[in-house]
């Protein structure tokens, strides 16, 4: 395995080794060489941490496409799950919201592979969420043992994965969603700063809670980081039309607002005891601090937040650096400063006080401020690329490509997370500012008004659906005057044998391109050569790129104002043409669906992952 870390794709170490995400990714990688392993000195368990870097490094994977970080997760994740869907070390009767948090990775490995035993895996921590004891106004307790206890950290444990898994399954569970953040809002808040305490006893009995509203006593850092990480991963899921949709935006503006008064001014991060800047043995904590520019950074990339919420995220991230990242004499970057834990009761008796608080020792590279560091810092980074398509729309056609499995959309779809989808180059597009969307009618000016970018890839032929519809000459006109007034046109076809190529060349045939044979690069088995593309240098698209695998390729024959991007034994299999004030992209294959751009199988020298991030930017710019 540390051969395997050593390893890490050329194009992710090329492109940003200074990236801190990558950085810390591969630091605690190295120190947990084999599986999470949260408590010294214990074999690893199924626990929320693990599952909390788990899922830092699916973003890190889905940002580099250097599946190093897929198989560390998948490794991890197989250690636990039974091919009957059993999780090792999980309780049911716990009734633990903590176990809930990994089920996440479930659910990403089930939308990626297609295996069931995740999702019978999935189904169990679901069939908890439907068991789990509530209180007297339905609020889930936060564990068995703390009867009638709503927690902060309960909501970042529980809510993200019952929102994934209602999409996945279409099941409505939003409207019990959308409740349990109401019921712990106005159990926690504090009205005269706006931010939340820790937790709330609905039956007001534990000897921590205040007698008349049941909080507890103290505003603690990193349960209110758990409480607005929560709330941006659920609206990640949340229907865009949902009527209930702005009042967990309305509470992701009250809180960090309040969260962004009480932001040290020097420094740029955040107390461990908020409430209390500078008092004699409070300290900056690291978890916290990156909990909370993570949220600010991804709730002004959705748009949930204004942008002036960048410059916190921006003051706070530059003090993280500053005041928590060590490097070690072999290279290896480490957080400091991360308090070991935070709770109420139990035994030991946790009062809540000021003094209990500050009294739990600190931790390097506690698992609880790693990957809130890795998610903050993907954030920062993402956040210098999204003016390449600020306020662009990025359209896949649905029309002519209406391919159907088991009746649902198949091929070529940004919903589609599986080897035969677009949707890791839709992340691609989301990360450099631009907006997804698509077309399932014939393609007009009207319903392309807004569009910067429109996709047709793999036109349909009778051999893939009953009713393909076909490229006419009344659509081809419509494209045209769209691409001639500023549009940008990419055209995927396939080889000739799987792609309707007479009429779609209608619309090619516009632009000086036509698909036609022969066909190159038939690819038997795994002899990966026999796919292989070199890229010139200086390429205007894909520079500094050298090589892609691509296979089956119909070649492109060329006239007017159309020339060559990339000619292959002798033939042009890719092609771009100025017309008026937009842009032509062509090739005869639909290429970059995951299959070809996950690197999973691939080998690394095949650059596809960094071509459709290339790609892209050309098509935005």
């Amino acid at each position: 395995m540390k051969k395997l870390i050593v390893l890490f794709l050329g194009l992710s170490t090329a492109v940003s080794a200074q990236n801190y995400s990558e950085l810390m990714a591969k630091s605690i990688m190295h120190s947990h060489t084999d599986s999470i392993t949260v408590k010294v000195g214990k074999p690893a368990g199924w626990d929320y941490e693990q599952g909390l870097v788990l899922k830092a490094l699916e973003h890190v994977y889905q940002r580099t496409g250097d599946a190093t970080y897929f198989n560390y997760i998948k490794k991890n994740i197989d250690s636990f799950v039974d091919a009957n869907g059993n999780i090792r070390t999980y309780h049911f009767d716990e009734f633990n919201s903590d176990n809930i948090t990994t089920g996440r990775m479930l659910l990403y490995l089930y939308q990626e592979l297609g295996d069931e035993r995740y999702k019978k895996a999935a189904d169990l921590l679901r069939k908890q969420i439907s068991a789990q004891p509530r209180d007297a106004d339905g609020g889930f307790w936060h564990k068995k043992r703390y009867p009638n206890q709503m927690w902060l950290d309960g909501l970042y444990m529980l809510e993200p994965f019952y929102a994934e898994y209602g999409q996945i399954t279409q099941q409505d569970n939003w409207a019990d969603i959308v409740k349990q953040f109401q019921l712990m809002y106005k159990g926690a808040i504090d009205p005269k700063t706006g931010l939340l305490f820790h937790a709330y006893d609905q039956a007001k009995v534990q000897p921590w809670a205040d007698k008349t509203n049941g909080h507890s006593p103290n505003f603690w850092g990193r349960s209110m980081g758990w409480y607005v990480m929560a709330l941006v991963d659920v609206l990640d899921y949340m229907p865009k039309n949902h009527p209930s949709r702005g009042i967990l935006i309305q509470q992701l503006n009250q809180l960090s607002s309040a969260i962004a008064k009480i932001q040290d001014p020097v420094s740029g991060v955040w107390y461990q005891l908020p409430g209390y800047p500078g008092k004699k043995s409070n300290y900056f904590e690291a978890s916290c601090s990156n909990m909370f520019v993570y949220a600010f950074a991804k709730g002004v990339r959705k748009g949930y937040l204004p942008a002036s919420f960048r410059n916190n995220a921006e003051k706070g991230y530059a003090g993280i650096l500053k005041e928590f990242i060590t490097k070690d004499a072999e290279g290896y970057i480490h957080l400091e400063k991360t308090v070991s834990v935070g709770g109420l009761g139990g035994v030991p008796y946790r009062d809540g006080s000021y003094d209990y608080y500050l009294s739990e020792p600190l931790r390097k590279d506690d698992l609880k401020g790693v990957g809130p560091f890795i998610l903050s810092s993907l954030e920062m980074e993402i956040a210098k690329e999204l003016s390449i398509g600020a306020g662009k729309k990025v359209v896949l056609d649905y029309f002519f490509n209406h391919e159907t499995k088991n009746g649902n959309r198949f091929h070529y779809t940004w919903e589609d997370r599986k080897d035969s989808g677009f949707n890791q180059w839709g992340i691609q597009f989301e990360q450099l500012g631009a907006t997804l969307d698509t077309l399932g009618a014939s393609p007009t000016r009207e319903n392309l008004k807004g569009a910067s970018v429109y996709i047709i890839v793999d036109p349909d032929s009778y051999k893939e659906t009953a009713k393909p519809n076909f490229m006419t000459a009344k659509a081809a006109d419509e494209i045209e005057a769209w691409v001639k007034a500023g549009g940008n046109l990419i055209l995927l076809a396939n080889d000739t044998t799987n792609c309707e190529i007479p009429q779609f060349n209608i619309l090619a045939k516009r632009f000086g391109i036509e698909f036609v044979a022969p066909n190159l690069n038939f690819v038997q088995g795994r002899n990966w050569e026999q796919g292989a593309v070199l890229i010139p240098a200086g390429n205007e698209v894909f520079d500094p790129i050298k090589k892609v695998y691509i296979k089956e390729i119909t070649t492109l024959k060329l006239s007017g104002n159309a020339k060559p991007l990339v000619n292959h034994l002798g033939h042009v299999v890719m092609a771009t043409a100025k017309v008026g004030r937009g842009k032509v992209f062509a090739l005869g294959d639909p290429w970059l669906y995951t299959e070809y751009t996950n690197n999973r199988r691939t080998p690394l020298e095949y650059e596809n992952f960094l071509a459709a991030k290339k790609l892209a930017m050309y098509m935005l710019r």
